[in-house]
């Protein structure tokens, strides 16, 4: 669990992702990275929370909530094809999702907790796992992945959007 994902274990897409995830222990990386993620925006007034930065950009919340929801298919990814699942997995429009979900309605604490609770649940399933579950390979939305990239792909997901949370939210907010 220590060793990164190789190119060929995900699509192209994530590369950016999974090039943001340190080397080192993932369930470390998980660990450290869900007590970041909480210590920034559990801070945050409301009208921080409420910020977009562009027309047609998410809020903070949006933006906490979209992780959660990424997080909670990817890690039913990783079950599946961890379990062995032979099917390929469907894909999903982000955006789509977060327009349905209200996050902007719900209170960051409430949010906040969601969060922590998926992500915890992540790091169960994945110390959980044999080391030959580690090492298969499925689809999803149409694309070969690992079960090893789809951990790393959790991760650098959620780096890069607490960097653009830092950059682009809290620089200017």
């Amino acid at each position: 669990m220590n060793k990164k994902s190789e190119g060929y274990e995900y699509a192209d897409y994530y590369k950016g992702y999974v090039s943001l995830v340190p080397e080192g222990d993932i369930i470390q990386v998980l660990t450290d990275q869900m007590k970041e993620t909480v210590g920034i925006v559990s801070i945050l007034n409301d009208e921080q929370l409420a910020y977009r930065y562009a027309t047609g950009k998410w809020s903070v919340k949006e933006v906490l909530g979209h992780i959660t929801d990424t997080e909670r298919i990817m890690s039913y990814r990783l079950l599946s094809i961890a379990r062995g699942e032979t099917s390929s997995l469907p894909g999903y429009d982000e955006n789509a999702y977060v327009e349905e979900a209200g996050f902007d309605d719900l209170p960051v604490r409430d949010l906040l907790e969601h969060f922590v609770a998926v992500r915890l649940a992540t790091i169960q399933l994945i110390k959980s796992l044999s080391k030959k579950a580690l090492e298969r390979k499925g689809t999803a939305n149409g694309h070969p992945v690992t079960t090893r990239a789809l951990m790393m792909i959790i991760a650098g997901h959620e780096i890069h959007h607490r960097n653009i949370i830092i950059e682009r939210y809290l620089s200017k907010n």
